[in-house]
């Protein structure tokens, strides 16, 4: 008797539990937020509003992890414009952990020398220093990625072009290169096919991908590849040709490098002059230097001189910068 009531205790609370459960489980499938939030979206999606809402169900790149603060980084303009270039350099970096260390960067060039008792120009250079340094480097990674990814398009084009000759079709054709060639060239061209695999149109994952690599020679091939694709013709045969023109540019670049090499030397060796002088002279012998920033006259040919270097520089840049 009593191995039967204890059995009988044992499945009423079973079935106590699990109708429980079963009726959380309803709740939350019908009424829940999960389910209004289903509910709300198929009803944009479907038009049953007054449009004055707009749904995406494309995967867009966080500009912060918080979505109230993504939310608001959208409203900005040029935002836009900074993520791609963040997507350009090959950085892991969010829009907002960017602006969150160059923020960070800014307090601490203003708060240390003003408590160190550092000269108002100390201050400012500081202050200059730490708002220009993360973009420079910013540059500086894209510069080398896309370096990197123009000396490797020679190689993605006779790629393509001997795997369109062995039969494979373009979409698998990208795939082969994502998967068989180094970085960055291989994410960048698995990053195409993805998007062709999940049912973006050809052309403009193609557009996507140039707008990703701004390279004229990548926007030559993309064109290429679209004008076939409307008209027909060898495909193979025009890679082949595209790989041969940026070699043969590639050649040339290097080329203009070396000869240009003695301007960029003459334009670092100029510029940095006037301030390993200045570095040596504060080591010598200090109070001779030091008038340039203690009396005024000196303060304003400090400035003057600055001007003139940063002209100096900047009309040398543009003589031994050769486009090609």
């Amino acid at each position: 008797m009593d191995l039967v009531f204890s059995a009988f205790t044992v499945l009423l609370f079973a079935a106590v539990i699990l109708a429980i459960e079963g009726a959380w489980l309803w709740w939350s499938g019908n009424h829940g937020g999960d389910a209004r939030r289903i509910a709300r979206r198929l009803q944009l999606m479907a038009a049953r509003t007054d449009g004055s809402e707009q749904v995406t169900i494309l995967k867009q790149r966080r500009y912060s992890a918080q979505p109230l603060l993504d939310s608001w980084l959208r409203r900005l303009p040029r935002v836009a414009a900074f993520d791609r270039l963040l997507l350009q350099a090959g950085v892991t970096w969010t829009v907002a952990r960017f602006c969150t260390v160059q923020g960070a960067l800014l307090l601490v060039a203003a708060s240390v020398p003003a408590a160190m008792g550092a000269p108002p120009l100390a201050r400012l250079a500081l202050l200059v220093m730490a708002a220009v340094a993360p973009a420079l480097v910013l540059l500086k990674a894209r510069e080398r990625r896309l370096r990197k990814l123009e000396e490797q398009l020679p190689e993605v084009a006779d790629f393509l072009g001997r795997a369109l000759r062995a039969g494979h079709s373009f979409a698998n054709v990208l795939q082969m290169v994502g998967n068989e060639m180094p970085e960055p060239t291989g994410s960048e061209f698995r990053m195409a096919y993805e998007e062709i695999n999940y049912g973006v149109p050809m052309n403009e994952a193609l557009h996507n991908l140039a707008m990703r690599i701004p390279l004229t020679d990548l926007r030559y091939m993309v064109i290429a590849v679209l004008i076939q694709r409307e008209s027909g013709g060898n495909l193979a045969e025009l890679l082949d040709n595209v790989s041969n023109m940026v070699r043969a540019r590639l050649k040339l670049m290097m080329q203009v490098r070396v000869l240009s090499a003695e301007g960029r030397m003459s334009a670092w060796i100029l510029g940095l002059l006037p301030l390993g002088v200045t570095a040596l002279m504060s080591v010598l012998n200090p109070g001779y230097i030091a008038v340039l920033w203690t009396d005024p006259a000196g303060v304003r040919l400090l400035w003057y001189a600055a001007g003139a270097m940063l002209a100096g520089f900047l009309w040398m840049r543009s003589v031994i910068r050769i486009g090609i």
